[in-house]
C-alpha cells in the first residue's frame, strides 16, 4: 500500500498530540491512544476508510508476526510481563511478600529509608530499565505499601532511576547501544580512533538531565518534597488509600490473594535473585553468541551490544518462575492455591499488555508519519553554534515526548547532533551528543505513550496517568535547570562551567521545593 509522506509536514504531530492531550484530559489511555492511531492511519492513507481500516490491520498484526516469522521482540516483552505476573502472585501467596515487609518494618526504621532503599534497589539494578522497573517494583511494593507510600511516588522512584542509571551505565542494554551508535558517528567523522567507551564515560558529566534527575529524587526520598498532585496522593496514603480506587486495579496488582503464615524472607529474595543472574547469564550468553557468529573477540560491552534483551528477560523470567514454583512447593502451598496465583497474576498483567500494544501500534504509526525526521528538520538552519547544545536538548525532548521512544530518538537525533556540530564547531560535538542523550530520557519520563513509563507504572501497580502527571512537576525542574546548564556550556564551551551553574540552580531549586512543600 501506499502511504503519504508528512517528513516535512507539522501534520505529522497530530497522532501523538491527540493522544497525549486526550489521555491528560480524560485520563483514559486506551481511548486516547486509540483515538491517536485512528488519526494517524487516516492520515496515512488520505483519509481513505477501507486502506485505513486495512492499514491498521496490517499494523496490528505486525505486532506478533513481522516480515514472514513472529516479532520475537515483542512477544518476549509480553511473555516476560505475564511471567512477572506470576512470579509475583507465587511470592504474594508464599507469605514472602509479607514477611519481607515485617521484617522491614523491624529494622527499616521511617517512610524515608523505605524511599531510600527503593531507589538504592533502582540504582543498584541497572542492567536494562524494562527489567529495573517491574523487577524493583516487584520487591519493593510490600515495603513501600507497609509504611503507606502511595503507588504515584513508588512509581516516580522506579522511573526516575531506571532510565536515568541505565543512560550513564556503560554496562546496560542501554549504555551499550549508545556507545554502538556512538562508534558509528565516529567512525563516519574520520574519528575512529577515539576509544567509543572512553568517549562515552566522558560525556557522562555532560548528561545533566540524568544526573540531576537520580538528584533530585534523592532529595525527595530523604526530604519529602511533594508538591502539585504528588502531594495530594500522598495525602491519600496516609488515610490508606495507596491508589485511586475509583479508577478500578491498577494494572500488576494481585489483590485479594490469601497469604500462608509460613512465609519466609528468601521466598522473596531467592526468586528474585535467580531471575536477576539468569537475566544476565542470557544477556551476556546471547551477545557473545553473536560476536562469535560475527568471529568478533568476546568483551563484556561488545555482549550487551549484541544481546537478545527480550530473549533474555523472558528466559530469565522462566527459570525465575521454576525457582518460584520449587519454593511454594517445598513450602506445602496447596496447589489449588498455585494454580489461583498462577492464573490471577497472570491476569493482573492484562491491562498493562493491552496499554503496551497500543503504545507500540501508535508508536509503529508515529514511524511510518516521519514525526522524527519532521522533529529533526527543525534544527536546521542558522543557530548560533554557543546555543546547539540547548537546542538540540530540548528537540531530542520533543521527539522523544511525541514519539513515546528514547532509543528511536538516540538513533534519530545523535547523528544530526554530530553532523551539525561538524559543520559548525567542532568542539561542541560530545557536548550536543550528551544533550540528545538528556533530551531523550526527559522526553520519554514526561510521555504517556513512552513504554517504559507504562512498565514503570506497571511496576508500582498506579494508574498509568497518575503516574505521568505527579512525575511531571519533578521532570520539568530538572529539565528547566539543565537547559540553562547547556545554554552556559554551549557560551562558555566549559563542561564545569555548565555542571556548575546547574548545580547551584538545582540547590536553589531544591530549597524552593522545601519551602512550598512546608506551606502545603
Amino acid at each position: 500500500m501506499t502511504l503519504i509522506s508528512y517528513a516535512d509536514s507539522a501534520l505529522s504531530l497530530l497522532p501523538p498530540i491527540v493522544a497525549i492531550v486526550l489521555a491528560v484530559l480524560t485520563r483514559k489511555v486506551l481511548l486516547s491512544l486509540g483515538l491517536g492511531i485512528l488519526v494517524g492511519a487516516l492520515l496515512l492513507n488520505n483519509f481513505a476508510p477501507l486502506a485505513s481500516a486495512e492499514f491498521l490491520a496490517h499494523r496490528v498484526t505486525n505486532l506478533v508476526w513481522s516480515d514472514g516469522a513472529l516479532n520475537s521482540w515483542n512477544l518476549y516483552i509480553l511473555g516476560f510481563l505475564v511471567l512477572l505476573g506470576m512470579i509475583t502472585a507465587l511470592i504474594t501467596v508464599s507469605g514472602a511478600a509479607r514477611a519481607f515487609a515485617d521484617w522491614a518494618r523491624q529494622h527499616i526504621r521511617c517512610k524515608r529509608d523505605a524511599k531510600l532503599l527503593t531507589m538504592f534497589l533502582g540504582c543498584v539494578v541497572f542492567i536494562d530499565d524494562y527489567f529495573n522497573s517491574l523487577v524493583v517494583g516487584s520487591i519493593s511494593r510490600p515495603l513501600t505499601d507497609r509504611y503507606y507510600i502511595s503507588r504515584a511516588k513508588l512509581a516516580y522512584l522506579l522511573d526516575s532511576t531506571a532510565a536515568p542509571v541505565c543512560v550513564i551505565s556503560p554496562v546496560s542494554s542501554w549504555g551499550a547501544y549508545i556507545i554502538a551508535l556512538i562508534g558509528g558517528i565516529l567512525a563516519t567523522h574520520g574519528m575512529s580512533e577515539a576509544g567509543h567507551l572512553s568517549v562515552f564515560i566522558q560525556m557522562i558529566p555532560m548528561n545533566f538531565y540524568a544526573i540531576f534527575a537520580l538528584l533530585l529524587l534523592l532529595c525527595v526520598a530523604f526530604m519529602g518534597l511533594d508538591v502539585g498532585p504528588m502531594k495530594a496522593h500522598e495525602q491519600n496514603a496516609m488515610r490508606g488509600n495507596l491508589y485511586d480506587e475509583a479508577k478500578g486495579t491498577p494494572p500488576g496488582a494481585s489483590a485479594d490473594l490469601p497469604e500462608a503464615d509460613s512465609g519466609r524472607i528468601a521466598g522473596l529474595f531467592v526468586p528474585i535473585g535467580t531471575l536477576v543472574f539468569a537475566t544476565l547469564f542470557f544477556m551476556i550468553q546471547s551477545g557473545a553468541s553473536a560476536l562469535a557468529d560475527e568471529k568478533l573477540p568476546f568483551s563484556l560491552i561488545g555482549a550487551f551490544e549484541k544481546t537478545d534483551v527480550g530473549g533474555s528477560l523472558f528466559f530469565g523470567a522462566l527459570v525465575g518462575l521454576g525457582v518460584t514454583l520449587v519454593q511454594a512447593m517445598m513450602q506445602k502451598v496447596e496447589s489449588k492455591l498455585i494454580i489461583t496465583a498462577l492464573t490471577q497474576g497472570a491476569r493482573s498483567m492484562v491491562p498493562a499488555i493491552y496499554i503496551l500494544l497500543f503504545a507500540w501500534t501508535i508508536a509503529g504509526i508515529i514511524g511510518e508519519l516521519e514525526t522524527g525526521k519532521f522533529m529533526a528538520s527543525l534544527a536546521s538552519g542558522n543557530i548560533p553554534f554557543a546555543l546547539l547544545p540547548a537546542v538540540m536538548f530540548i528537540l531530542a525532548g520533543l521527539t522523544a515526548f511525541a514519539t513515546g521512544t528514547s532509543w528511536g530518538t538516540f538513533g534519530i537525533m545523535l547523528p544530526i547532533a554530530a553532523d551539525m556540530a561538524m559543520g559548525s564547531h567542532t568542539a561542541m560535538m560530545l557536548p550536543m551528543l550528551a544533550a540528545v542523550l538528556a533530551g531523550a530520557v526527559f522526553g520519554d519520563h514526561c510521555s504517556p505513550i513512552s513504554d517504559t513509563t507504562i512498565l514503570s507504572s506497571t511496576g508500582a501497580s498506579c494508574h498509568h496517568i497518575d503516574h505521568v502527571v505527579t512525575q511531571l512537576p519533578y521532570a520539568l525542574i530538572v529539565a528547566a535547570i539543565s537547559l540553562v546548564g547547556y545554554t552556559v556550556m554551549g557560551f562558555t564551551e566549559s563542561v564545569w562551567a555548565g555542571f556548575g551553574t546547574t548545580s547551584v540552580l538545582f540547590v536553589l531549586a531544591v530549597i524552593g521545593l522545601k519551602i512550598k512543600a512546608g506551606k502545603g
